[in-house]
């Protein structure tokens, strides 16, 4: 089963075209990487698919339901771990998830705690407040938030975006663990993480869904020797 198709998916914002008429189809279970410079339109693409906004045309199916008439089911099966860190700072670690299994209504909440600091490997820093975890921490707590209400479908906006380089492989190696459980959409600036962690990669330019493959597809169409050099090929239209 599809997890998200979109079919002419469009968002204007007066006169802009922020998004134009983009097919999209992604896996179950498929970790889909959007690339795009700053403007390219991924970020409204990402805000229509996780119903914070609507398009002005076109139609988005999530797991076969339409995002218009079955919007607030829609929200129901997918969560988004945010660029800015999503955790309260005055509440410890654990103090955050148990405050989110209640505000989710989450039936063994404890079980479901106990699984995420496993996964994560929190256990060292559980009773610390949240303000006081270094920059890898806070990532690993936010998106183990995200985790919560078992989601069908994540979305991932930059997940490593200002950590050092341990840290950033560390929360890779949680990813990896997720690939095939969940749907993950995934936007990132590090081209070595999308093309790590990926089995398919969408790069948006000016609003249009340019092209769409694995990367070694991606490296063989722009018939370049690196993933980072096709996605500059592909996104510039090849002008650099």
């Amino acid at each position: 089963m599809l997890a998200i198709e979109t079919n002419k998916l469009t968002k204007k914002f007066k006169e802009k075209t922020a998004v134009n008429e983009i097919n999209l189809k992604i896996n179950e279970g498929e970790l889909f990487a959007l690339l795009g410079t700053n403007g390219a339109g991924k970020t409204t693409t990402i805000k229509m698919l996780s119903t914070l906004i609507l398009p002005t045309e076109g139609e988005i199916k999530i797991l076969g339901l339409d995002i218009v008439k079955d919007r607030q089911k829609i929200k129901e099966i997918l969560n988004v771990s945010p660029q800015e860190t999503a955790i309260a700072p005055n509440l410890s670690v654990k103090e955050n998830l148990e405050f989110m299994a209640g505000v989710y209504q989450i039936p063994k909440k404890e079980e479901k705690i106990d699984e995420l600091v496993k996964l994560f490997k929190l256990e060292e820093v559980l009773k610390q407040k949240a303000k006081t975890l270094s920059g890898g921490w806070q990532r690993k707590v936010s998106i183990a938030i995200a985790l919560i209400n078992e989601p069908k479908i994540l979305f991932l906006d930059e997940p490593t975006l200002g950590l050092d380089v341990i840290a950033r492989k560390e929360l890779w190696n949680v990813i990896e663990k997720l690939k095939g459980k969940i749907t993950i959409i995934l936007t990132t600036h590090y081209m070595e993480e999308a093309e790590s962690l990926s089995d398919r990669i969408g790069i948006m330019a000016k609003g249009n869904l340019v092209d769409v493959g694995t990367a070694e597809e991606l490296i063989k169409r722009a018939d370049t020797k690196n993933f980072e050099d096709a996605f500059v090929k592909i996104a510039t239209g090849g002008e650099l």
